[in-house]
C-alpha cells in the first residue's frame, strides 16, 4: 500500500502526475471545490455573520460527499499527505478546505506547488515542500464573501424593483456597463462621409496602385478633381526608402491568450480556458491562469536551442519580458509549452489549435525581429498641386514572422522607379467612405479593456463574460449588417461615370451586444448603487484583494469598509419607485378598438401593451418588433406586432400551425410543440416552410425519446448520453445498461436511488446506482 497520498483537484491531473511518481505514491482528486457557503444554517445564524467577524459557514457540496468519504479513508491509510492543488488563490483555498474536511492541520500539512505538470517539476515540488499560505486563502475568502454578499443582498432588490431583473454581480455589473456605454456611443454616433481617391498607373508593364492623401468632403469636389486629370501627365518626384523593424510580443498571459485565441481562432474566453486547462492537465503547457510574462531560464534555453537548430542561429534572440502588472508574481511563468520541440500537443483538433498558438507565440518571443524595407513613391500631377502616393513594403529578413504574426495579406511590392520617371494612368476612382462608429466589443477586446481598467483577474475573465451572457444581459450578435448605398465615381482617362453600389454596415456577428435588460440593469445600478458599477471602485477592490494576499491588509477590515456603505444603500432601496425604473412610451391609439398602445419594459424585456389594466377587458401584449426600441417604436410597427399569433395553415392531420414571437424569438406552435423558426419572420413564413421545420422537429424528438412510460418518466438521449427523467430530477444510466431494456419499475428505482442535488447543483444530472435489469419487480423506492 502506498505510504504517500497526493491530493489534486482534477482527475486528469491526478492521472498525469501518477505516471511520474513511484509505487510509494497514490494520487487522488477532489474534483474541484468540495465546499461552498451554505444557503441556510441549521441554527438560524447568517451564512456570513457580518457582526461576528464575517464568520462563514460552509457545507460539503452534495455531489462531493462520496469523494470526501474516499479521501478520508485514503488519509487514514497514508503516512504522509501532500496537497498539490493549483498554484493560485483558488488552489490554496481548496487545499485549506481539504484540511478542514479531512481533519488535517493547515499549519503543518505539506503543500506542494508547480507551474507545469512534468516529471522534473513534480519531483522538484516534492523537495520544496511548504505549508498552506493563509494570506492567499484569506484573499480568496474575501472575494468569495464579497461576491456572495453583493449577490444575496442586491439581487432581491433587483427582482423587486427592476422589471424582468434577474440578479446583479459585483464584477459582472461593470462589464455590462462597459457594453451598454459602447452601444450608446454607437447609437449616438453622427455619421459622416468623404470621398477617397485611388488610382492605378503602369510602369514597365507593371501596375502601380496609389492613393491621394487628401480626401474630399463632397461628391462635386471629387468629380472636379477626377475631371482635372484629363490631359495630365504623371511623373515620379521622390522615392523614399526606409528600413524598419518589427519586434515580437511577449509570451501569453491569461488575458492575451484569450484575446489572441478570439482574434485568430474565433475561440470564446470560456472555450479557450477549458481547452488550456486540458492541455495543462495533460502536462503540455504551464499553468494557464497567470498575469506574468516571465519565462524561466530553462525555458529560454530550450527555446534558443530549438530555434537555432530549426531555423539557424541568426533567428535566435534571447529576451526576458517585464511583467506590466505590479500584482503579478514573477515566480509564476507565462503560458508556454513544457517541451518546445513538441509540435503535436493534443489529438483533439480544437485543443491542438490552441497549443500551436501558445507554442508559436512562445518561440516568437525568443526570436530575432523582422527587418523590413518600406518604400514611398510620390507621383506629381501636371495639372495641379496634389500628389499621389504609392507605398510598398519588402520583408528583408522574416525573423519571428517565420513562426508567428505574419500578415495574411501580401504587402504591395513596387517596381523599381526613380525621380523623373513617367507613369501612365490606367484608371482612377473616388469612392464614398463613411466614418466608422466605435467598434462593439468582442470577447477578446472586452478582456483587454477589463484588464486595462484593473477589473477582474486571470481566474475571473472567462467567468465574467460567461455570466453576463447566461443572465441574459448580453448576447453574441448574429447580424450580418444592413445594406447601404455607396457612390463611386470612375474615371477611365476620358470621362467620369457615376455608379451606386452597396455595402453592408453595422454587422455584429460574434460581437457582444447588450440586451434591453442589460441596459436597464446598468442604468438602475448606476442610479442607485453607483459603487457596484464604478470602474475605479471595482479596480480598487481587486487591488485590496492583492494586498490581503501579500499580508498588507486584514481581510475583515477590507470587508467591513466595503460592506458598511453598501448595506446602507440596500436599506435605503425600499424607497425606489419601481414604476419609474425603465422607460415607457405612449405609442398611439389602436384604430380598431380605440385603446391606447404603450411600449414598456416587462418581465421578459421590452414589450407592447394594448389597453389599460383598469379596463374591464384584460390588456393584450406583444413582443417588441425586431430592431425597434421603447423610445423608437412606431404605431405602424406596434399594429403589425398585434397581428400575431397568425395561423399559417394546418398539418396533414388537421392541426393548426400558429406563428408568433416569444421570449426566445420567433416560433411556430402545433398543439403543445414549439418549433423555432429563426431567422424567418412569423408575419410572412409560408406553410411549406412551416411544415418543413415541423417535420424536422418531429424527427429530432423521435430520436431523443428512447422510452416514455406515460406518467412523466422518460428515458431520453441527452447531450452526454442516455438518462432517465421525471421532469424534475435526472438520473444518468450506467454505461453497461442497455437504455431500451429498462422497465418502468427500474426507471423509478433509478430515480429514487439518485441523490437529490441542492442549490447550484439542482439542475445537474446525477448518476444513478446500477439497478439490475431483471424480469422480477424491484424494491420500493427508499424514503429520502
Amino acid at each position: 500500500m502506498a505510504k504517500n497520498l497526493v491530493i489534486v483537484e482534477s482527475p486528469a491531473k491526478a492521472k498525469t502526475i501518477e505516471k511520474y511518481l513511484g509505487s510509494d505514491f497514490r494520487v487522488l482528486s477532489s474534483v474541484g471545490h468540495i465546499r461552498s457557503i451554505v444557503k441556510k444554517t441549521k441554527d438560524g445564524t447568517p451564512p456570513i455573520d457580518v457582526d461576528n467577524g464575517f464568520k462563514t459557514t460552509y457545507e460539503i457540496d452534495p455531489d462531493k460527499k462520496k469523494v470526501v468519504s474516499e479521501l478520508k479513508r485514503a488519509v487514514k491509510e497514508a503516512d504522509q499527505v501532500y496537497l498539490a492543488t493549483d498554484p493560485d488563490r483558488e488552489g490554496e483555498a481548496i487545499a485549506w478546505h481539504l484540511c478542514e474536511v479531512l481533519g488535517l492541520d493547515p499549519l503543518t500539512t505539506k503543500r506542494i506547488t508547480y507551474h507545469e505538470i512534468s516529471k522534473a517539476a513534480v519531483e522538484q515540488a516534492l523537495k520544496d515542500v511548504h505549508n498552506i499560505d493563509m494570506n492567499l486563502v484569506a484573499a480568496q475568502q474575501a472575494r468569495q464573501i464579497l461576491d456572495r454578499i453583493v449577490g444575496f443582498e442586491l439581487s432581491p432588490v433587483v427582482w423587486q424593483k427592476v422589471p424582468g431583473g434577474k440578479s446583479a454581480g459585483r464584477v459582472q455589473s461593470p462589464a455590462v456597463r462597459l457594453l451598454v456605454e459602447r452601444e450608446r456611443e454607437i447609437n449616438e454616433f453622427a455619421g459622416s462621409y468623404q470621398f477617397k481617391v485611388t488610382a492605378t498607373f503602369v510602369h514597365d508593364n507593371q501596375d502601380v496602385k496609389a492613393d491621394l492623401p487628401q480626401r474630399f468632403d463632397t461628391e462635386q469636389e471629387a468629380q472636379e478633381f477626377l475631371e482635372s486629370l484629363t490631359g495630365a501627365t504623371f511623373s515620379v518626384t521622390n522615392v523614399t526608402k526606409s528600413p524598419a523593424t518589427r519586434n515580437p510580443a511577449g509570451p501569453f498571459t491569461t488575458s492575451t491568450l484569450q484575446q489572441d485565441a478570439n482574434a485568430k481562432l474565433g475561440f470564446g474566453s470560456k472555450a479557450t480556458m477549458s481547452s488550456a486547462q486540458k492541455l495543462y492537465q495533460e502536462g503540455k503547457i504551464t499553468y494557464m491562469r497567470t498575469d506574468s510574462t516571465n519565462l524561466s531560464g530553462q525555458a529560454i534555453a530550450a527555446a534558443k536551442d530549438f530555434i537555432s537548430s530549426a531555423f539557424g542561429p541568426e533567428y535566435s534572440q534571447v529576451r526576458q519580458f517585464k511583467t506590466k502588472n505590479s500584482s503579478a508574481q514573477e515566480a509564476h511563468e507565462a503560458i508556454r509549452p513544457t517541451d518546445m520541440r513538441l509540435e503535436r500537443g493534443s489529438s483533439n483538433e480544437y485543443d491542438q489549435k490552441l497549443y500551436n498558438l501558445i507554442r508559436t507565440r512562445t518561440l516568437a518571443s525568443q526570436m530575432a525581429p523582422a527587418k523590413l524595407e518600406k518604400t514611398t513613391i510620390t507621383i506629381a500631377i501636371s495639372t495641379g498641386d496634389k500628389q499621389f502616393e504609392a507605398k510598398g513594403e519588402v520583408i528583408v529578413f522574416d525573423g519571428f514572422l517565420k513562426v508567428y504574426g505574419g500578415s495574411k495579406k501580401e504587402a504591395e511590392i513596387l517596381p523599381a522607379m526613380a525621380s523623373g520617371d513617367q507613369l501612365d494612368l490606367i484608371t482612377a476612382s473616388a469612392k464614398q467612405v463613411f466614418a466608422r462608429p466605435p467598434a462593439r466589443y468582442s470577447e477578446g477586446s472586452l478582456v483587454k479593456k477589463l484588464e486595462e481598467l484593473g477589473i477582474g483577474r486571470p481566474s475571473t475573465y472567462a467567468t465574467i463574460i460567461d455570466t453576463v451572457q447566461t443572465r441574459g444581459y448580453v448576447v453574441k450578435g448574429e447580424g450580418e449588417g444592413t445594406p447601404r448605398d455607396v457612390i463611386v465615381l470612375n474615371y477611365d482617362g476620358t470621362a467620369v461615370e457615376r455608379e451606386v453600389t452597396q455595402e453592408k454596415t453595422g454587422a455584429d456577428r460574434g460581437k457582444l451586444v447588450p440586451t434591453p435588460a442589460g441596459e436597464l440593469i446598468a442604468d438602475f445600478l448606476g442610479d442607485h448603487f453607483e459603487q457596484v458599477v464604478d470602474y475605479d471602485f471595482t479596480a480598487n477592490v481587486e487591488e485590496e484583494f492583492d494586498r490581503i494576499a501579500e499580508n498588507q491588509l486584514a481581510r475583515n477590515a477590507m470587508l467591513k469598509a466595503f460592506y458598511t456603505p453598501f448595506h446602507k444603500l440596500i436599506e435605503q432601496s425600499g424607497g425606489i419607485d419601481r414604476s419609474k425604473v425603465g422607460a415607457s412610451k405612449d405609442v398611439g391609439i389602436d384604430p380598431k378598438s380605440g385603446k391606447p398602445i404603450t411600449a414598456r419594459f416587462g418581465r421578459f424585456g421590452p414589450m407592447l401593451q394594448l389597453g389599460s389594466a383598469d379596463d374591464e377587458e384584460k390588456p393584450k401584449f406583444a413582443p417588441m418588433p425586431s430592431g425597434a426600441k421603447i423610445e423608437t417604436v412606431t404605431l405602424e410597427q406596434a399594429l403589425t406586432a398585434f397581428q400575431l399569433p397568425r395561423t399559417v395553415g394546418q398539418t396533414a392531420d388537421g392541426k393548426d400551425i400558429k406563428a408568433n414571437i416569444g421570449r426566445f424569438g420567433p416560433y411556430i406552435q402545433i398543439d403543445k410543440l414549439f418549433v423555432s423558426i429563426k431567422p424567418l419572420d412569423p408575419h410572412d413564413i409560408t406553410l411549406e416552410q412551416a411544415l418543413e421545420l415541423y417535420e424536422a422537429k418531429l424527427k429530432t424528438e423521435a430520436e431523443k425519446n428512447i422510452s416514455d412510460f406515460g406518467d412523466g418518466i422518460k428515458v431520453l438521449n441527452g447531450r452526454y448520453g442516455p438518462y432517465i427523467t421525471d421532469g424534475k430530477k435526472n438520473a444518468k444510466i450506467p454505461k453497461d445498461t442497455e437504455p431500451k431494456s429498462i422497465t418502468h419499475e427500474q426507471a423509478k428505482q433509478m430515480l429514487a436511488d439518485a441523490p437529490t442535488a441542492k442549490g447550484r447543483f439542482a439542475r445537474k444530472t446525477t448518476t444513478a446506482k446500477k439497478t439490475p435489469v431483471k424480469k422480477t419487480a424491484t424494491k420500493k423506492p427508499r424514503k429520502k
